[in-house]
Parts: C-alpha cells; structure tokens; sequence
C-alpha cells in the first residue's frame, strides 16, 4: 500500500469541526516552495478526498498553511485586527513511502495544537 495524508481540523473553541477553512499543501525543497494545492475543509473539519493521495504521494519535506484568520472572521471570532493568529504554517517530514500520514489542527482564537495523528 502507498502512503498518504489527511488532515482534520477541529475548533476547540467552538467544540466543533471547522468547516469552510482553506488549507494550502506545499512541497519544500531547499529553499523552494511548490504549491501542490488549496482546499476546504468539509462539515466534519476534513477534506473530501487525503489532501495528498497514494498516487501522489512521495516522501520528503511538506508545509500545511491553514488559513485560520478567514475561518476565525468568518465564524465571528477574529477580534480586532491584526489577529493574533492568522495563516497558521505546519512543516514536516514524511519518510515512510507506506505509511499514513494524518497533522491535524485543534484551533481557537488564541492557541493551536498539531500532533501526528492516525
């Protein structure tokens, strides 16, 4: 079985999943950052399909960027501008051509959380 990624976002603040939060994935190499793609989170906090599939996958260096400003504005927990949390970059690694992948996001207004997930 090939490898993959998935994400989840959850709103600890709300006690809910974020729904209609833009994602951005990003290939990292050296200096270079190549976007692979953007997408939005569903009702259940997840995207549709793994952000980045089996047939795409391959090991190396990736950054998330969750657009968690708009998702705070949008769900009237921004507070005044600037906002202390904004566009929130995770970088990793992924090693294992086999393996699952999942960063999740818990998210509020004020703190963030990632951990690798299962």
């Amino acid at each position: 079985m090939a490898g993959y990624l998935t994400t989840h976002v959850l709103d600890t603040a709300r006690g809910c999943p974020a729904a209609g939060l833009k994602i951005m994935l990003y290939k990292l190499s050296g200096n270079s950052h190549r976007k692979l793609l953007e997408v939005v989170t569903n009702d259940d906090g997840r995207t549709n399909a793994p952000i980045l599939p089996a047939e795409s996958f391959e090991t190396g260096s990736y950054e998330l960027v969750f657009c968690a400003g708009d998702y705070l504005r949008a769900t009237g927990q921004a507070g005044d501008d600037p906002l202390f949390l904004d566009e929130i970059p995770i970088r990793f690694g992924m090693s294992d051509a086999e393996a699952h992948y999942h960063v999740p996001l818990l998210l509020s207004p004020f703190s963030y959380g990632t951990y690798r997930g299962s």
